[in-house]
């Protein structure tokens, strides 16, 4: 088939184009900025703009099936507001382009994020509601997104929602935020850590899910991809046990935390670089859900999410053949 994938230069993307091109798909791939992770993978590169419709048109023309995993993702809110005009307005301006190009099937990625966290200790399935103007700005703009495909579906286009948890794995090209973290603590730049965790997926076992919804999945269906929930400490033990390195032990109490935001803050406004934990990122770790659904993926996605320590031990591998760490 003739296949379109947006955010083709990210970790999902990466290894999403790598796969469709093994199974003999011919592959288009939308960049804006850089095509850095695609440079060894043969695809063909359309340059392209999600805030400008016309430029999607020759991505999507004579295309059977497109991946929309292009997003912006935040966890400091939308000072300039691009995070709700490219997750949301590039979406819709995606499901236009995909109509007019009479596309066959639109997979759409989303995110748990987009999905209502509490009751936290209740199991969290496609049955939940979606945030609405409640949430941080990321949340909000995805599951407006979410709303948009809904709307196009009773239009008449054929797509339907995929919603991965925490994403980690190798071929991890930019890396990834998660990716730098796994960095971070193999190099013992993180000094502790904080209660709380998040729920995992390996990033091969979420492209073998969307690649079967090609053909499986249904029109207008959601589908939770969700892996298994380890705090962060495990997740520091588990690097430790692949890496054979010390990592942080410490756990921090979470008002210690949060009492260092403004210093985390001003230190990361002075040298430059990315905050090593945001407001927001402190409400996810802590309260984000821990019993996600992935059963339906799992009936009808033929999704098997494989265990977190064959995840770090792959990624770690990865990072080490590539040159992130020594």
């Amino acid at each position: 088939m003739k296949i379109a994938v947006t955010g083709a230069n990210g970790h999902v993307g990466v290894n999403l184009c790598d796969a469709l091109l093994e199974q003999g798909h011919q592959v288009k791939a939308l960049t804006h900025n850089h095509n850095q992770g695609l440079k060894f993978i043969p695809v063909t590169i359309i340059k392209g703009d999600l805030l400008d419709k016309k430029s999607l048109i020759p991505l999507l023309s004579e295309v059977d099936v497109v991946f929309h995993l292009a997003a912006k993702i935040s966890i400091t809110g939308d000072p300039d507001g691009m995070v709700s005009r490219i997750n949301t307005e590039g979406t819709r301006n995606m499901l236009a382009a995909a109509i007019d190009c009479k596309v066959k099937r639109f997979i759409h990625f989303s995110s748990i994020h987009a999905f209502q966290q509490q009751p936290q200790n209740e199991p969290l399935d496609e049955t939940r509601p979606i945030v609405f103007n409640e949430g941080f700005a990321y949340d909000r703009s995805k599951a407006a997104g979410e709303r948009a495909v809904m709307e196009a579906v009773k239009n008449g286009l054929d797509a339907l929602v995929l919603s991965p948890t925490a994403i980690i794995g190798p071929a991890d090209p930019e890396p990834s935020l998660i990716g730098n973290a796994v960095i971070d603590i193999y190099n013992h730049k993180i000094p502790s850590l904080v209660p709380g965790g998040y729920d995992w997926v390996d990033v091969r076992d979420i492209v073998s899910a969307a690649i079967t919804a090609i053909d499986k999945g249904r029109t207008g269906e959601k589908y939770l991809l969700s892996g298994h929930w380890h705090s962060l400490q495990e997740f520091s033990a588990f690097i430790q046990l692949h890496s054979g390195r010390k990592t942080v032990k410490t756990v921090l109490p979470m008002w210690i935390a949060r009492v260092g935001l403004p210093f985390i803050s001003l230190y990361s406004s002075i040298s430059g670089t990315k905050p090593l934990y945001t407001s927001e990122s402190l409400t996810i770790i802590s309260e984000g859900n821990r019993m996600i659904s992935n059963a339906k993926a799992k009936n009808e996605l033929n999704f098997a999410p494989r265990q977190f320590t064959e995840t770090i031990r792959d990624l770690l591998t990865w990072l080490k053949d590539h040159g992130y760490i020594k």
